[in-house]
């Protein structure tokens, strides 16, 4: 028996099998060329990169690990990492509170509730670019809406891009503005939440504040995971917006490390040195992502069959 169990276990795959394999090869491989050529190819190249001195107008030389003790003894990638911690915790506590409260709004059996659930995920189609130059004039100190309105409650607004103080915060007001996919993600985990859970909670005497954390909030909580964590690798990775709208100023007040990469490639042609930039903040996101993972064991609950 033991012979032929071996013999079946050896036995060639037939000619469905071999089918379906070749179809599967075929099918995945543009993905596999475009990783390498596009994903892989530049990911390994970066690395050789960090190890030399180039300026793209030499060619490079190899220095070893001189970039990542320049790094660790350089003064402003410390501002720089505190200011996307800072950044990233702040837009993404806001965005999650934010985005789930619409959410719950837009969950409700409303007449023309898809008019408003369009009209709020609107926003996330729009460029970037726009985005940043809409938000300039919206954050104007003399003539932008928000201090208008300010001003109508009596209330002097601060020079949001212009103060130290106040330009994170602006931007993770601004970081808002776009979050209609994590709506949408948020209305899908929403509405796949059994109905009888509320039921019987209902039957039992429980008001709606119970109902949202003791059965909404848990339910939900593997979609709150995940937008949490996509936030925070989206956040850490933030550039394109803060140079538009301030550059990093004022002060380096708002510079980013995704910011201070693009500066060192692309105005002081420090590749190198760029390249170690990259890979510093990729070891930052893969760290940040690790202990969100560990800590997810306290409070996401998976639904068990």
């Amino acid at each position: 028996m033991s012979a032929l169990a071996g013999a079946a276990r050896r036995r060639r795959p037939g000619p469905l099998a071999r089918r379906e394999a070749r179809s599967f090869y075929l099918f995945v491989s543009p993905w596999v060329v475009g990783f390498v050529l596009f994903g892989g190819g530049p990911i390994a190249a970066s690395a050789v990169i960090s190890l030399t001195d180039w300026s793209l107008l030499s060619s490079p030389s190899f220095v070893g690990l001189d970039n990542y003790v320049k790094l660790v003894e350089d003064p402003v990638f410390y501002t720089a990492l505190g200011n996307t911690l800072y950044f990233a915790a702040a837009s993404v506590g806001l965005g999650v509170v934010s985005t789930l409260a619409l959410a719950l709004l837009l969950n409700l059996p409303l007449r023309g509730i898809a008019v408003f659930r369009t009209i709020f995920y609107l926003p996330s189609v729009v460029s970037g670019i726009a985005t940043a130059l809409l938000w300039v004039n919206i954050l104007h100190p003399d003539f932008g809406m928000i201090n208008y309105l300010l001003g109508l409650a009596g209330v002097q607004g601060p020079g949001w891009l212009t103060s130290e103080e106040w330009a994170i915060p602006a931007l993770v007001l601004m970081s808002v503005w776009g979050a209609g996919n994590t709506i949408v993600i948020y209305l899908a985990g929403l509405q796949g939440i059994p109905r009888s859970l509320y039921e019987a909670a209902m039957i039992d005497g429980a008001g709606w504040w119970r109902r949202l954390w003791h059965i909404t909030v848990p339910m939900l909580s593997p979609v709150v995971f995940f937008n949490v964590v996509t936030g925070f690798i989206a956040s850490l990775q933030a550039y394109v917006l803060v140079l538009v709208m301030t550059e990093g100023g004022p002060a380096n007040a708002t510079l980013l490390l995704g910011l201070y990469v693009y500066r060192q490639a692309f105005e002081y042609f420090d590749m190198g040195y760029a390249a170690a930039l990259s890979w510093a903040l990729f070891a930052i996101i893969i760290a940040v992502t690790l202990v969100q993972f560990r800590l997810a064991r306290r409070w996401v609950h998976y639904e068990v069959a």
